[in-house]
């Protein structure tokens, strides 16, 4: 009797492994990554400035302090695409492309901390970065505030918010990219001037 009930468990044991071997498992779609990859297109036309500049770490309001790629459908209402995200966060993005814009026009480019004196420093917020599909063809909003200091008196020389809108190329992640890339071109080349007018007046 108990060799029988054996046998049987066995075989049931058998049976639901092979049938679990059988199952597929559940699909996972690949996550995209996409970058921050622009440079100004203007050309240097300021005689260099011979002072130090240090660039802060950029950061980023709530909301947009993450890689998840953010949308909005309706208002005040904050969302994120799932399988399509940015390869670090925004701000972390943005600091090398700030110090690639910036470094023709002063003496040196520096981070900020850092072991080399700076004359000025440059810090940045991200206010906003999102696809707005409230209207079509969706559009990428960039709002960028700086703030340039000179160091050695610790005081504000000018603030500066910079807001920029672009027609997405399409309505997906992919064209809310590249309509980025396109806005934040315009802001660093806005940045540039920003930087080299206020610094001649502090």
């Amino acid at each position: 009797m108990n060799i029988t009930i054996h046998r049987w468990m066995l075989l049931a044991s058998c049976l639901l492994l092979t049938a679990c071997t059988g199952l597929q498992a559940p699909r996972v779609e690949n996550t995209q990554l996409y970058v921050l990859d622009a440079r100004p297109t203007t050309q240097l036309t300021h005689t260099r400035n011979n002072q130090v500049l240090a660039i802060s770490m950029p950061e980023a309001w709530p909301g947009f302090d993450t890689p998840q790629m953010a949308y909005v459908q309706h208002p005040l209402t904050l969302e994120y695409f799932a399988t399509h995200r940015w390869a670090d966060t925004p701000a972390h993005l943005l600091k090398p492309l700030l110090a690639q814009a910036l470094e023709p026009h002063f003496r040196a480019v520096v981070p900020s901390p850092g072991l080399i004196p700076a004359d000025l420093r440059l810090d940045t917020e991200l206010i906003r970065l999102q696809q707005d599909f409230t209207a079509r063809p969706s559009r990428m909003q960039l709002v960028l505030r700086a703030q340039l200091i000179d160091i050695k008196s610790k005081r504000v020389i000018a603030v500066r918010v910079f807001d920029e809108s672009e027609p997405a190329d399409s309505e997906d992640a992919y064209g809310g990219v590249l309509a980025t890339n396109r806005a934040l071109q315009r802001v660093l080349e806005q940045l540039a001037d920003f930087c080299i007018n206020e610094s001649g007046n502090k």
